[in-house]
């Protein structure tokens, strides 16, 4: 078994499509561990503010299976691809991590850029993980987010089971 690290996000329908996303992913890879909800503004244009989280499962399918699944979970929850990547949507799921893999010189984004570059994918990670480290700089997740520097606003933890109702 390998550990997998996710990166969920949505900003259409929030609520209703991290649930999705969780109860699909717990009947894919069974016992998950969830980081707790962040709300953080759409980053590269204008759209609602998302909701993002980290999870971790462990698996046993290879990197083109867990695409696949992935990629069926997010068109179940109506997700449209485009070819502009910044933009809104009910559902993204990115792999962050792949146990301590390093595919970046197979054309891979795994372990994730946005790790080290984005606070919405960094904070959660940190949250989770915090003495995990980075299989290609070797830092731990906490002190990464302990020094990370972003012109972005931190993103703000949610009380995610108390968010009631949202219009759309």
């Amino acid at each position: 078994m390998t550990q997998l690290v996710l990166s969920l996000g949505s900003n259409i329908q929030r609520q209703k499509h991290i649930r999705f996303a969780l109860k699909a992913l717990k009947g894919l890879f069974g016992e998950l561990d969830i980081s707790p909800v962040y709300e953080t503004r759409a980053v590269g244009f204008e759209g609602p503010d998302f909701y993002n989280l980290v999870v971790v499962a462990n698996t046993s399918l290879d990197l083109d299976a867990l695409l696949g699944a992935i990629r069926r979970i997010e068109n179940e929850a109506g997700r449209v691809r485009e070819e502009k990547s910044f933009q809104s949507r009910n559902l993204d799921i990115d792999i962050l991590l792949l146990g301590d893999a390093n595919l970046h010189d197979q054309g891979r984004n795994i372990p994730r850029r946005e790790i080290e570059h984005a606070a919405y994918v960094l904070k959660p990670l940190a949250f989770l993980l915090p003495d995990m480290r980075h299989p290609v700089s070797g830092q731990r997740y906490e002190d990464m987010w302990r020094v990370f520097h972003d012109n972005e606003p931190a993103p703000k933890r949610i009380d995610f089971a108390l968010v009631d109702h949202e219009p759309g």
